[in-house]
């Protein structure tokens, strides 16, 4: 049972930091909380979860006044005549299943058409942003936009333990394939990488304009100490995959989607984060 309840924001735009100060001016999350409560989800070690007494993965703070809000402090930031990069999200899905009903995120896109950033990524695993399609295809006329979906593995059986709660990878590989025939930038990112098998950089062929590659040694925002506080090197032991947690694979999985996809496409880490130029740019 997830406890849900309704917030009245102060901000919705927060100034980026850290892992996100590469490329990006603000993170935006339309939601406190995710009900899809990944294993090795690093939120899980930041204050917003140490301080709470409820479990990671067992509430959900909507932000009622999201959208108003974005609206009033866009405004304030046109007037510094400054570039907005705006990354969503950084602590939360904004297409987690509370979306469905709430359409926090929607409201948000729906007040973007009108006063759009330059440039925006969303980020998620959540195959529901189809339902936005319609917001999307009008939004990427005036601003650049980079759906990035969470694939971190091809294999099921690996998803179960690591992420139970998410949606299926079939589901998020047919949502990528709708969102790049309709025009969409789209990213695989394979964030954090789990076991998969030989055949997965044959799934995203066709279907991704760019390969986004992290791990929980070097992706986690503290150099793999938050991940090993949440167990995961024992996680990986536990299931005979301890092969997999070693500190160079993202150098070997690069290498292997290398065979597959062009140079260009593929990139690493905090360094390569940053995705696409805003509209006009050189």
């Amino acid at each position: 049972m997830i406890a849900v309840q309704d917030i009245v924001a102060k901000k919705i735009l927060t100034e980026a930091k850290g892992y996100l100060d590469v490329g990006f001016t603000h993170s935006l999350n339309p939601y406190g909380g995710c009900a899809f409560s990944c294993r090795y989800c690093y939120v899980r070690e930041m204050p917003i979860q140490r301080f709470k007494d409820i479990p990671w993965g067992e509430w959900v703070d909507i932000k009622t006044n999201a959208a108003e809000n974005y609206r009033t402090e866009m405004v304030k930031l046109r007037r510094k005549n400054k570039p907005i990069h705006i990354f969503m999200s950084s602590a939360t899905d904004p297409y987690q299943p509370i979306e469905r009903k709430a359409t926090i995120t929607r409201r948000i896109l729906e007040t973007m058409i009108d006063m759009p950033p330059d440039l925006l990524q969303i980020q998620t695993r959540s195959p529901l942003i189809k339902r936005d399609l319609d917001l999307l295809v009008q939004l990427k006329e005036t601003c650049s936009i980079l759906i990035s979906m969470t694939i971190e593995t091809d294999r099921e059986d690996i998803k179960h333990i690591f992420a139970p709660y998410s949606p299926g990878i079939k589901l998020r590989l047919k949502a990528l394939k709708e969102l790049h025939e309709a025009g969409i930038a789209t990213q695989a990112s394979i964030s954090p990488v789990l076991p998969f098998t030989p055949h997965f950089p044959k799934l995203l062929e066709g279907i991704v304009d760019r390969i986004w590659i992290d791990t929980l040694n070097i992706g986690d925002g503290s150099m793999g100490k938050r991940s090993a506080s949440l167990g995961m090197p024992q996680l990986f032991e536990a299931n005979g995959l301890s092969d997999w947690y070693q500190r160079d694979i993202h150098t070997r999985v690069e290498k292997y989607f290398k065979k597959t996809f062009p140079q260009e496409m593929i990139h690493v880490s905090k360094e390569e984060a940053f995705p696409i130029q805003e509209k006009g740019s050189n």
